[in-house]
């Protein structure tokens, strides 16, 4: 038997991008995927391509892979749902835009371009929005994928050079390949973890949690929404420490439908929340009364793998001939690209498209060591 040489575990969106950028490598490739691919957090999270500036790193991964996906605009099946309808920061009072100044400024210093929007400007952009808000700002180069229709294209381009996959669940790690919960094993040079909060069940101490968030879609409203809308004080929901957070977050899709968000809790239960989403739901009204008027007519769930640092879990884990490729949370269909070509450029030796430091999971056995 000829054994890959790596196994890709997880068929999401990150495990797509890892064994896309392995076949492209010329690195024999097998993927197991113990569901449907692009299942799980790929098809619980919105699909938003964005470049995010909560720290250096964070903007470094999520401005090389957004630029990625731009590059592949052109070859996307129309499947994929692309869109560069850009985002929209929304401030709702002076103190927030002063906060979007700070922000236009400090993209402007590392050449993403932006654009202020005052009061009157932000209404032209965006009419069904409240009156009264203090402006807001355009990133006018993000954009939108259908998630699940990209992970596939993916692994249908891995599969093309090559790569082979296995439906199965991966249930122990041991010596240099995996075994399944069939009973079949596989060996190889080296194994990527690629499956989002299921790694918690192969590595016990991982630093992660499962934080579950609510989608809502409504049917089709085309022009309702134009930009990718987001309330400023999103980040700190997103991006704090409470138990439960919910922030306004609108979506036009290219259906005509509006994909609301977004809700973030630390919660490993199945299933709709009523009270988070009426909360969430009730924050969206709050910027666009009107949608109080609009039908729903599907409400989601999913688990997203959140770190203690909010970085995710790029690297050697253990021993190297385990890689992780987890921990994203809520950036990982943004970032499944730079993901993919950094792991890809630790399984080749070869040299990565952006310094890997601030993502590797010895990070964390430094701290224990230190604590």
């Amino acid at each position: 038997m000829k054994y890959p040489d790596a196994i890709v575990i997880g068929a999401g969106i990150v495990g797509a991008s890892c064994a896309w950028a392995l076949a492209r490598a010329g690195v024999g490739v097998q993927v197991i995927e113990s569901g449907t691919t692009g299942g799980g957090a790929t098809a619980g999270g919105m699909g938003h391509l964005v470049v995010m500036d909560d720290s250096e790193a964070e903007f470094a991964l999520t401005r090389y892979s957004r630029a990625r996906w731009l590059e592949l605009a052109n070859e996307m099946p129309d499947a994929c749902e692309f869109r560069r309808f850009g985002t929209i920061w929304v401030a709702a009072d002076e103190e927030e835009l002063d906060a979007v100044r700070r922000k236009h400024a400090w993209y402007g210093e590392r050449d993403v371009a932006t654009e202020i929007l005052d009061s009157r400007a932000l209404a032209e952009a965006e009419p069904n929005l409240r009156s009264g808000l203090a402006g807001g700002l355009l990133v006018p180069d993000d954009a939108v994928i259908y998630a699940p229709a990209a992970a596939r294209w993916l692994l249908e381009r891995a599969l093309a050079k090559g790569a082979v996959l296995t439906n199965g669940e991966v249930v122990k790690l041991e010596g240099s390949g995996a075994r399944l919960a069939s009973g079949d094993t596989f060996a190889c040079g080296t194994v990527i973890v690629a499956n989002g909060c299921a790694a918690m069940q192969l590595f016990a101490d991982l630093p992660m949690r499962p934080r579950k968030g609510h989608l809502a879609i409504s049917e089709r409203y085309p022009g309702f929404v134009n930009h990718q809308l987001i309330e400023l004080g999103y980040l700190k929901s997103a991006h704090g420490a409470a138990a439960e957070s919910v922030a306004f977050n609108a979506q036009p899709r290219p259906t005509g439908q509006i994909l609301l968000g977004s809700s973030r809790q630390f919660d490993d239960t199945a299933g709709v929340d009523n009270l988070i989403l009426s909360r969430m739901l009730g924050r969206a009204v709050e910027y666009m009364p009107d949608l109080r008027q609009l039908a729903v007519i599907r409400v989601w769930t999913g688990f997203r793998a959140a770190t203690p640092d909010r970085l995710p879990l790029i690297g050697p884990y253990e021993a190297d001939d385990f890689l992780l490729a987890t921990g994203h949370e809520g950036l990982g269909i943004t970032t499944s690209l730079a993901t993919g070509e950094l792991i890809a450029s630790m399984v080749t030796g070869s040299l990565a498209p952006l310094a890997p430091d601030a993502f590797l999971p010895a990070r964390y056995a430094l701290e224990r060591a230190h604590a």
